[in-house]
């Protein structure tokens, strides 16, 4: 195992992965309190806005299932520098682009990037910090990580007041650049030596599963379609056939595209089952709460951008004490309250008015992104730290494409929930084009969808209490 005394240099290393890390969720941040103008900009609703967060979660969904064979097939940096290449192309086309299909065109090549280089990141922690220190070092990636979506939605709000939402794609190319150059430098390869046989069914397979999932949530929350469209339910069964030949393949295969054993780990289980269920939260929160302050309330792109700000640093500073605390206590003693306080806040959210003060949207989200930090973190440690080394690459790409698509299907679902539940009030009012009316049902619909939010909650605070610690050797 890699230490500070070993050739790898820790500091420049990690500096570049970070980097790119960040600039991966601060043009996803960002972009929440962009959508609202971007839906007036280009005449489109809320469930096709959605699509530019949606799309970038689907392409990661499809690419980091199939990270690990590429971590042991290919040179880390060579993996890096195609990583960075694919980022920036996307940044500059989405930057530039005139109309809503050449947006969505940048934003899936950038996603291809994030999804590239984001296993390499959790990978390298597992392989250069021994399990006693991973706490802390997966708390520190967590707090700098996190502060991209506490910045992410305020300078985008500025942004948008003073600017215009193209500067959101422009900003993170020189801070890329220049990780691009670290990387060059200082990136060395930490794979294990090995060439695995490439299975093109099981890549096949993998894809089909995991798009037809991301796609099937995402098609129920188009008001023409609805949850019980022939589309949805296509999409939705070939996802689930595809996934259960994808798993019950890699059971056969000498050399798996993606090791599955690693589900005979009890924590592990539970740890990916905490992460799904914290970021169902979490990302339809991300985007739910900039639709309200700005479409509910009135409130300018900056104004919303500032609410958010304080949880989302908040949350990352406490990445790294929970780390801490993760390290010195386990698991149970900072996730279990994470949930507490997560179904505390969405169930003040669920109660939102035209009424509601500022001053309740700080503290509930602050509240909301600090059970968040001390959920996430610890259960994907405390689940990875159960698996041998040979099973890293496995690990992190199970955790890192369960928070990528259950992301995106949670994300769908909320705005699913969001469209019906507005549509359903503006069709029992007498003048549904008014301005007024039009804010009433859109909080109408946020309140459902947080409902939906609350027994996710509820179920994870039960799957909490099963959480215990892992000891490695």
């Amino acid at each position: 195992m890699f230490d500070k005394q070993s050739r790898v240099k820790v500091v420049p290393l990690m500096t570049a992965l970070l980097i790119c890390g960040f600039m991966g969720m601060f043009s996803e941040t960002a972009l929440n309190i962009a959508l609202h103008n971007l839906m007036k900009e280009f005449d489109v609703s809320p469930a096709t806005v959605q699509w530019l967060t949606t799309s970038y979660l689907l392409v990661l969904g499809i690419l980091i299932p199939i990270s690990g064979l590429l971590i042991r097939r290919f040179k880390t940096k060579k993996i890096f520098v195609t990583a960075l290449l694919f980022s920036i192309t996307g940044l500059v086309l989405a930057a530039n682009s005139s109309n809503f299909t050449v947006l969505i065109l940048g934003r899936i090549i950038q996603a291809c990037g994030t999804g590239l280089v984001t296993p390499i990141l959790f990978n390298t922690i597992l392989v250069i910090f021994p399990p006693h220190r991973r706490g802390v070092a997966m708390g520190t990636v967590s707090l700098v990580m996190m502060f991209a979506p506490a910045t992410g939605p305020a300078i985008a709000g500025f942004i948008m007041e003073y600017l215009s939402w193209h500067w959101v794609f422009w900003i993170p190319i020189p801070f890329l650049l220049f990780s691009l150059c670290l990387g060059l430098v200082y990136l060395i390869d930490l794979s294990i030596e090995k060439k695995p046989a490439i299975d093109y069914i099981s890549i096949v397979l993998s894809t089909l599963g995991f798009s037809g999932l991301v796609m099937g949530f995402s098609l129920a929350g188009d008001e023409q379609i609805g949850w019980y469209g022939l589309p949805v339910m296509l999409s939705l069964l070939i996802g689930g056939i595809s996934l259960l030949l994808f798993g019950r393949r890699q059971l056969k295969l000498e050399e798996p595209i993606l090791n599955v054993r690693v589900f005979k780990h009890p924590m592990f289980i539970i740890g990916i089952v905490l992460t799904i269920l914290s970021n169902f939260i979490i990302f339809s929160s991300n985007l739910l709460l900039p639709m309200y302050i700005q479409g509910g309330l009135g409130l300018s792109s900056s104004e919303a951008g500032l609410l958010l700000l304080p949880g989302g640093i908040l949350n990352g500073i406490l990445a790294l004490v929970t780390g801490h605390l993760f390290d010195k206590f386990g698991p149970r003693w900072v996730v279990i309250p994470g949930f507490v306080l997560d179904l505390i806040s969405v169930v003040v959210f669920s109660q939102i008015s035209t009424a509601t003060e500022g001053f309740t949207i700080i503290i509930f989200y602050t509240l909301l992104m600090v059970g968040m930090s001390m959920i996430t973190t610890p259960s994907q440690t405390n689940g990875l730290n159960q698996l041998e080394r040979s099973n890293y690459p496995d690990g992190t790409a199970i955790v890192n494409t369960t928070i990528q698509t259950s992301g995106a299907i949670g994300t769908a679902i909320a705005v699913g929930i969001l469209n019906k539940s507005q549509n359903a009030f503006l069709a029992h009012v007498h003048n549904p084009h008014d301005a007024a009316v039009k804010a009433e049902g859109l909080i109408y619909g946020v309140q459902h969808a947080y409902i939906f939010a609350v027994i996710i909650a509820v179920i994870g605070l039960i799957c909490s209490l099963f959480i215990k610690r892992v000891f490695v050797s």
